[in-house]
């Protein structure tokens, strides 16, 4: 099923929308055998070299202020990742993985991985190559800015 613009092309935003969404539900899919979801896949990846505030991780994973304490909440309480005062500014919290966090993290990764390979499974050999390098186009430059992979010259994704 697509949809079509005005001018009779198929549509690229719904195309899109629709293709994340699936890939988004999957993911979860995958990821709820671990017990985390992608949101917290995101923060755990992003947070593995351990020099972020949760606050930089929210804006790299694209999560507000309250989600991304909740989420940092639920990481905790797994024993996933814990808050640690940043030495430059006393306000601030770095996150670091726990050693569990990087198991799970491990895991989380495979699960990505085998679902980006059975997606491009779907694609010609040489339809898959092009389709990433276009997508990482768009991304890093029309498309660049405010998201959740963040600003053009730090990217999360």
């Amino acid at each position: 099923m697509t949809s079509c613009s005005p001018g009779g092309t198929p549509d690229l935003m719904f195309l899109l929308s629709r293709a994340s969404h699936a890939l988004m539900a999957e993911h979860a899919r995958g990821l709820g055998e671990l017990g985390i979801s992608p949101r917290a896949h995101c923060v755990l990846l992003r947070a593995r070299p351990g020099d972020l505030t949760q606050r930089q991780l929210g804006e790299l994973c694209g999560i507000d202020k309250t989600t991304m304490v909740v989420t940092l909440d639920q990481l905790e309480a797994a024993g996933l990742a814990r808050r640690l005062p940043s030495p430059s500014d006393r306000r601030a919290r770095l996150v670091e993985v726990t050693p569990e966090g990087e198991r799970v993290l491990g895991r989380a990764q495979e699960i990505a991985a085998r679902i980006q390979q059975e997606v491009l499974a779907a694609l010609p050999e040489a339809d898959r190559a092009v389709l990433l390098r276009s997508i990482e186009s768009l991304v890093s430059g029309r498309l660049a800015g405010a998201g959740p992979c963040g600003p053009p010259d730090r990217p999360g994704c």
